[in-house]
């Protein structure tokens, strides 16, 4: 059969880009081996979210009296989050597939490889193959938890984010290894609901080490406080898997000295790896980069004729949103229109910890080192009518301007539902408005969000409330 378009993989950006480009009236089929909604819906986005949100029930729970509320002590079923989790994540990826019938897209199901002569071979799972033939193909195959030397997954002791959202019983010691989004999101759940957590991270920084360091230094502080064990500047030698438990090896960088963790098991979370093995990009001569990429231009089209890539398999933040956004970039000039470029130093980042982190553009040290004279505002929930209604008052908002023209270069914030307020940031950094624009603009009282303008004006030496 014949398309006007293929996509091979159905994640955040194959799944959008799909839709979008059958909204322009492409004749568009879908390459999915797995689950529709791919790692982000089944796997990563959507079900930890479940699984952090129910963390956060049972700590409700455990502090109702400090709301005046008084209940009998709670018990956490461990199975009942990992049920709960579960039942999230296939109700949207069902939700996929309404769209995609909605939206007449073919779903093929099976391994899909690339092929010369604009063709995709999808193997299914009984072994047959069958080759479809498009105008155009995207390539949207996503990442995997990345393998590191000294941590070889066995999704036994040794296990991946995908295992540590589906154990079958709950550990009472885990390591954590890499501090990036995924390893604190862990950290806080595994912790709230009482295992012993102890996280290493390579870098110096620590906690979250692409953020702000004030954030990094908020959060650290905050996760020692609940219990959390942080190992920064440290690295894994060594995990003895033998016997009943895990023994972990940790070096500390700077001093070399060197300590012994026991645990249950060790969940690694340093960062994802790029699906591009086995799609058949040497067969038909797509160009990688030396860490594996897929090199493509603004518009996501590789080296060869009508075929194009999206997501993680791409350079660039490996974010769900910013596959939906490349893959609608990459369908819309296919059709024809002339979208704009997709600017990354616009593209928000968040993590679902508790508080949670929320951040754009430039941070305060990479202002700098951009060469940016430039004027910072700091605004703490401490002082919000509305944290403090809501027994939240831990965090901050960070504003970054430039002094001689008043753009604004980022914004960092730790808190209380603070990613739902990064979108007014990456909204008016988009319309290049002015710190003094935002210390006009009317913010409802009582907000979180007020502290966005608080932040503002204490960058401008106006600020009201502190």
């Amino acid at each position: 059969m014949n398309y006007d378009l293929i996509v091979i993989g159905s994640g955040p950006g194959g799944y959008v880009a799909a839709i979008r480009a059958s909204q322009l009236g492409m004749k568009v089929a879908v390459v999915e081996r797995e689950s529709l909604g791919g790692i982000c819906l089944n796997w990563g986005c959507i079900p930890t979210k479940a699984l952090l949100k129910s963390a956060q029930v049972f700590s409700y729970i455990q502090h109702a009296e400090d709301y005046g509320i008084k209940v009998g002590s709670a018990k956490v079923d461990f199975g009942g989050m990992v049920s709960r989790s579960r039942g999230v994540a296939d109700g949207m990826s069902k939700g996929i597939n309404f769209l995609f019938r909605k939206n007449k897209i073919d779903v093929l199901t099976g391994h899909g490889r690339l092929k010369p002569g604009k063709k995709v071979s999808v193997e299914a799972a009984d072994g047959k193959i069958a080759e479809y033939i498009a105008k155009h193909i995207i390539v949207a195959t996503g990442g995997r938890a990345k393998q590191l030397p000294s941590l070889p997954i066995d999704n036994k002791k040794i296990i991946g984010y995908r295992k540590a959202m589906s154990l079958e019983k709950q550990p009472k010691k885990m390591v954590v290894v890499g501090a990036g989004a995924i390893g604190v999101e862990f950290a806080y759940f595994y912790n709230a609901i009482g295992t012993e957590v102890t996280i290493v991270e390579f870098m110096q920084q620590g906690l979250v080490p692409r953020e702000d360091s004030d954030i990094s230094k908020e959060l650290t502080k905050i996760y020692k406080k609940a219990g959390i064990k942080v190992m920064a500047n440290s690295s894994v030698e060594s995990v003895q898997t033998k016997g009943r438990g895990c023994k972990v090896e940790v070096k500390n960088r700077k001093t070399g000295a060197v300590e012994n963790i026991d645990c249950d098991v060790v969940l690694s979370a340093a960062g994802v790896s790029a699906n591009t093995e086995d799609v058949g990009l040497e067969a038909v001569g797509v160009k990688k980069d030396q860490r594996g990429l897929i090199e493509v231009d603004d518009y996501y089209k590789t080296n060869v004729e009508g075929i194009y890539a999206i997501g993680d398999v791409i350079a660039g933040p490996a974010l769900a949103h910013v596959a939906s956004a490349e893959g609608i970039t990459c369908v819309e000039k296919i059709a024809g229109h002339h979208p704009e470029p997709i600017d990354y130093n616009n593209i928000p980042g968040c993590t679902y910890c508790i508080p949670e982190i929320a951040s754009v553009g430039y941070t305060e040290a990479a202002a700098k080192e951009a060469g940016f004279d430039i004027k910072v505002g700091k605004f703490p929930f401490s002082a919000s009518g509305k944290a403090s209604a809501a027994g939240a008052k831990q965090g901050f908002v960070k504003v970054i301007f430039d002094a001689k023209y008043g753009e604004w270069l980022g914004a960092h914030m730790i808190g209380y539902n603070v990613t739902e307020m990064i979108a007014e940031v990456v909204a008016a950094r988009k319309l290049e408005t002015t710190g003094h624009e935002i210390i006009k603009t009317v913010h409802p009282h009582p907000t979180m969000s007020e502290a966005v303008m608080e932040a503002a004006a204490a960058a401008y030496g106006e600020v009201i409330h502190l």
